[in-house]
């Protein structure tokens, strides 16, 4: 019933933009901080951007910081995560995430794969 689905990723030069979409169902959203996670071949997960249950905070990684922005919608039960000036080493497979305020529950995605290359 819980469900997490990723949309709009693909193949993008260098220097280009890219927005990913999840869209989140089976779970109140609006109790739920959402993620951004990304995991790179041969790299561990990592977090990329957070964003609190109200979307009142974000908190992001010092690599994307400055290029990325979070945002989320409670009334569609979604979050995006705008991509600009896509480097090449920010090729991964991203996960959206939703964690529970009291820590309780985690759910996940099933990933969507970001390129960067010309």
């Amino acid at each position: 019933q819980v469900q997490l689905v990723e949309s709009g990723g693909g193949l993008v030069q260098p220097g280009g933009s890219l927005r990913l979409s999840c869209a989140a169902s089976g779970f109140t959203f609006s109790s739920y901080a959402m993620n951004w996670y990304r995991q790179a071949p041969g790299k561990e997960r990592e977090l990329v951007a957070r964003i609190t249950s109200t979307g009142s905070t974000t908190h992001y990684a010092d690599s994307v910081k400055g290029r990325f922005t979070i945002s989320r919608d409670n009334a569609k039960n979604t979050i995006y995560l705008q991509m600009n000036s896509l480097k090449p080493e920010d090729t991964a497979v991203y996960y959206c995430n939703a964690q529970r305020v009291d820590w309780a529950f985690t759910f996940w995605g099933p990933g969507t794969q970001v390129t960067v290359s010309s």
